[in-house]
């Protein structure tokens, strides 16, 4: 099993990213102020605008180290990466089976239907640990939607058909999401899902998380020899990870979702810690945005049964699990892509 290493976060806008022998230095007006050897992290998220030297790139990728550039907001903007490795016959395969509509369509009713019953999982935990506080009418007509929405998108004839169970499924599962904030419901209010930009605390803070989800499912494709920016589900784009965009799907409520959810009613996060900008969208301040950096480095290194490898991993090693079933799904060694849906 791959070793989980540490992603090294960047927060500072000040900060500036150079290269001592084998070790990443970060500067700050000039000054160092941390350094780490390479070999000890597996990948770097900048979100600093001072940039960074060739030579700590050139060393990223001698040494395989993502390196990605995000804005403050929580924006991807960029990444930097080595020479393509991975099988070239996994590749080519991967590229076939995207451009065939009805395998691709198969997959894709896959990642969708993991998001879906990973979103009513989301609700059903709430129902069960917070009974008599959270609104269980409301919550289970939703489980109950997203159950039935479930089996239609099953049945999709097209991805334009897909796409629409998915945007309603989305939908049915956002108009409810302001139920499982059981604290500081003043200060986060979620009215439904909003970005670019997030319009509030609270789609504030879930696009910040995807965006750190992002980073790690498309580390994990190309780890794995996958092409991240070649997808079954969304659309190919220049620039686009349509790839890592599909497999976040199933991902986003467990690993994301919750986290936001914890933050808020652990009290763990504050409305002081939020911006607004001249534009009207939200954004975390810098005290926020380490505090959601490292809670999710600490839910990275919990552990869970994977349900179809049934071994206990970390957490962190998910995206990397489901990258690698699907190298095994295109190469055949197994039957069909078994999504991710945590019980």
């Amino acid at each position: 099993m791959r070793k989980l290493l540490n992603t090294l976060f960047i927060t500072s806008s000040d900060a500036y990213l150079s290269r001592d022998n084998e070790n990443v230095v970060v500067k700050i007006e000039n000054k160092e102020r941390f350094r780490i050897p390479i070999h000890n992290i597996e990948g770097i998220v900048s979100m600093g605008f001072m940039g960074a030297s060739p030579s700590i790139m050139a060393l990223c990728t001698e040494r395989n180290v993502a390196l990605s550039f995000v804005s403050e907001g929580g924006k991807f903007l960029g990444r930097v990466s080595g020479s393509v490795s991975g099988n070239v016959l996994l590749r080519r395969k991967q590229y076939r089976i995207a451009d065939d509509e009805e395998v691709s369509l198969s997959l894709a009713k896959l990642f969708i239907a993991g998001k879906v019953a990973n979103s009513k999982s989301v609700l059903q935990r709430a129902i069960r640990d917070h009974q008599g506080v959270v609104n269980t009418v409301a919550l289970e007509k939703a489980v109950i939607t997203l159950a039935n929405k479930q089996k239609q998108l099953m049945r999709a004839k097209s991805a334009n058909e897909l796409r629409g169970y998915e945007g309603e499924s989305a939908m049915t599962y956002f108009s409810v999401f302001d139920h499982l904030i059981l604290h500081q419901k003043s200060d986060f209010v979620m009215e439904g899902r909003n970005r670019r930009p997030p319009l509030d605390n609270v789609n504030a803070m879930l696009s910040y998380v995807y965006t750190l989800l992002m980073h790690e499912v498309r580390a994990a494709l190309e780890s794995v020899g996958l092409d991240p920016c070649v997808g079954f589900f969304h659309v190919d784009r220049p620039g686009r990870q349509s790839l890592a965009l599909d497999m976040m799907e199933e991902f986003r409520p467990f690993l994301a979702d919750r986290l936001v959810l914890s933050l808020i009613n652990r009290k763990q996060v504050t409305k002081n810690g939020f911006v607004r900008q001249p534009a009207g969208g939200i954004i975390m301040d810098d005290v926020t945005r380490k505090d959601v950096i490292t809670a999710w480095q600490k839910r990275k290194q919990e552990e869970i049964t994977h349900p179809f490898l049934e071994e206990k991993i970390l957490i962190g090693l998910l995206p990397y699990c489901q990258a690698l079933l699907m190298a095994r799904y295109l190469r055949g060694d197994i039957d069909n892509y078994p999504v991710f849906i945590y019980r």
